[in-house]
């Protein structure tokens, strides 16, 4: 109960120091969308930021046709890197938006504002000013206890929040959030930049839908 309490007062604490650097840093980026929030969601997938709005070719998360989380999905569940792709090579949102309802995926990003210092998707050039309260999220979702960063940015937000480890890519730690245990996953970046292949980068992601009984 004293680290869930420790916890909620870095929150709060953290809150008030990003409203006070949002009133003097200009070009505050909010989020676009908002947390995607599946009443029987199993597992909560929290990446950094969505990238500028130019690379999009859906309203939904990990939009950039650039980015593989999407073929990674598709060859998780079904064998198909391509399932969820358009002809011309974007995404089929009302497929994508649908399978994650029905396997009980919830999403949504570690920031809900962003300073970007280059102007680029870059999470290396990303400030983040106001952090995801996630004890929130998992409030609306009460079946879920894996939490899985899809990248390096992600998971080592979410530690400074949690006040503990980052985990090894692939792998998970124990720890708790609102008043419930969780397993804090770090998995690979879907981003190409990322130097993994999406055969070993679906193989990663696999082991939490298997452990969940979502496959």
């Amino acid at each position: 109960m004293f680290a869930y309490v420790q916890k909620n007062a870095y929150l709060c604490s953290t809150k008030r120091t990003m409203k006070k650097a949002m009133s003097t840093i200009p070009n505050i980026e909010r989020h676009p969308l908002q947390p995607f929030l599946p009443e029987r969601a199993k597992v909560l997938m929290l990446g950094s930021f969505p990238p500028p709005k130019e690379r999009w070719c859906m309203d939904f998360f990990y939009p950039n046709p650039q980015n593989d989380m999407w073929r990674i999905m598709g060859q998780i569940f079904y064998g198909d890197k391509q399932y969820f792709c358009t002809p011309d090579n974007k995404f089929r949102y009302e497929a994508v938006v649908s399978f994650c309802k029905e396997k009980g995926i919830a999403i949504f990003d570690t920031a809900q504002a962003v300073h970007r210092l280059k102007g680029n998707a870059s999470d290396e050039y990303l400030e983040i000013i106001e952090p995801t309260d996630i004890a929130a999220l998992l409030q609306q979702i009460p079946l879920c206890h894996d939490i899985c960063c899809t990248g390096g940015k992600a998971a080592e937000t979410l530690a400074e929040m949690l006040h503990t480890a980052t985990p090894n890519v692939g792998e998970y730690i124990g720890t708790s959030l609102a008043e419930r245990t969780i397993r804090f996953w770090r998995m690979p970046s879907s981003s190409r930049a990322y130097p993994l292949s999406l055969d070993k980068k679906a193989a990663a992601y696999q082991k939490i839908f298997a452990e969940r009984g979502i496959l």
